[in-house]
């Protein structure tokens, strides 16, 4: 039993360093290039998983795992170069480009219809209605982790970005948009 705990302690731990690891990564990398290489994870896993808990991959598996890899290659190959960020609130002047607030209201448009509609109806049985939840606030998240992160990294060269509001509605966003996420993670498993 105590080499159960031992083992679930390290696997936590692990996962915390992957975490601290990707929070880095936006701080100093563009998420353009970030993001796609955290979906490859996914076959990482699904391979791991194979050999090592002896778990069967199947034929979806099989596809998921190829259009992860597709779709991060295609990513990777094709994006455009990012600017040096130089603060938050040049952060908050992109997220407030119209551009990004048509898509940030439809996302959030779509969530609200899909917890309010679409989970009551269907999501007892319809795995997909809570894999869009996390997916569409996962879009959003990425943007306000970055912002985050690169908040961090710069106050600890020396330029305290914790001074503008502006940090902390980003790390408010994390917060809310990972919790919102871990509930209807869960509701999947």
């Amino acid at each position: 039993m105590s080499e159960g705990i031992i083992l679930i302690n390290e696997l936590l731990t692990a996962v915390a360093a992957g975490e601290a690891a990707n929070f880095a990564a936006y701080a100093y990398a563009p998420a353009i290039l970030v993001t796609p290489m955290g979906a490859l994870s996914i076959i990482f896993s699904a391979v791991l998983a194979h050999f090592v808990l002896n778990e069967s991959l199947h034929m979806f598996g099989i596809v998921g795992c190829a259009q992860c890899l597709v779709g991060s290659l295609t990513i990777l190959l094709n994006a455009p170069k990012e600017g040096d960020i130089e603060s938050v609130k040049q952060v908050w002047h992109y997220a407030l480009a119209p551009g990004f607030l048509i898509y940030a209201f439809l996302v959030a448009g779509l969530v609200v219809l899909l917890i309010w509609v679409f989970v009551p109806r269907y999501g007892q049985t319809h795995m997909l209605v809570y894999i869009g939840i996390c997916s569409l606030l996962g879009s959003l998240t990425v943007m306000c982790v970055k912002a985050v992160a690169i908040a961090v990294k710069l106050t600890m060269s020396g330029s305290n970005q914790f001074v503008y509001f502006q940090t902390w509605f980003f790390t408010l966003c994390v917060i809310s948009f990972c919790v919102l996420q871990m509930i209807y993670l869960n509701k999947v498993m």
